[in-house]
C-alpha cells in the first residue's frame, strides 16, 4: 500500500465514488484511480486468508489504514446496512461502496487541518524549519535547509519565518485570498 502524504490525504478528502453493483448512488461524487486503487490495496492486505471477505476486525483495520478511526460499532453496523445476507462478513464490492460514502462524507477543510497537524507536530500552530525537516526525512526525501526554508519563505505572507494554519490552508488549496 502507497506511504500517503498530508497533501494525499487532503486530496483524497474531495472525492469519492460509486462502485458496487453497477449502480451510480445519485449524487455520489467520482473516486480518482488512485483512491480506487488504494481502498483495493486495503482490502486485499487485511483479506488475510485470501477468501474475498474481510470480517469486522479485518475492515476496522483497513479503514484505519485509509484514514478512518472507527469504532467496532460503527463497523459492526456499516456493514450490516450494506451486507444483511453476510453477517459478520463483507465482499470488496461492499467495502467499496463503505468507503466511497466514507471519502464523500470528508470535510476537506478539517483534513487540511488534520495534515497541518502532521507536521505542527510540537504543537506550536506553526510548522517550522525543524518540522519540514523532520516530515521530509519521514518521507525519505533529502532537501537541504536552504531549500525547506525556500519553501516556508514562498508562502510565509506574515513574515514570521514559519507557516500558521492560515498560510497552510491557502497553500493546499492554492488560494491567495486567505
Amino acid at each position: 500500500m502507497h506511504k500517503r502524504t498530508p497533501a494525499a490525504a487532503t486530496t483524497a478528502a474531495s472525492s469519492g465514488t460509486a462502485a458496487g453493483r453497477g449502480k451510480k448512488k445519485p449524487g455520489r461524487p467520482e473516486l480518482t484511480e488512485e483512491q480506487k486503487q488504494e481502498i483495493r490495496e486495503a482490502f486485499e492486505l487485511f483479506d488475510t486468508d485470501r477468501n474475498g471477505l474481510i470480517d469486522a476486525h479485518e475492515m476496522k483495520v483497513a479503514m484505519r489504514a485509509l484514514g478512518f478511526d472507527v469504532r467496532k460499532e460503527e463497523v459492526l453496523k456499516l456493514m450490516e446496512d450494506v451486507d444483511r445476507e453476510n453477517p459478520g462478513q463483507i465482499a470488496m464490492q461492499e467495502f467499496t461502496e463503505i468507503m466511497t460514502d466514507k471519502i464523500a462524507e470528508r470535510d476537506p477543510k478539517e483534513e487540511m487541518v488534520k495534515a497541518f497537524h502532521l507536521f505542527d507536530d510540537d504543537s506550536t500552530g506553526k510548522i517550522s524549519l525543524k518540522n519540514l525537516r523532520r516530515v521530509a526525512r519521514e518521507l525519505g526525501e533529502t532537501i537541504s535547509d536552504e531549500e525547506l526554508q525556500a519553501m516556508i519563505d514562498e508562502f510565509d505572507r506574515d513574515q514570521d519565518g514559519e507557516i500558521n494554519e492560515d498560510e497552510f490552508i491557502s497553500i493546499m488549496t492554492n488560494n491567495d485570498d486567505l
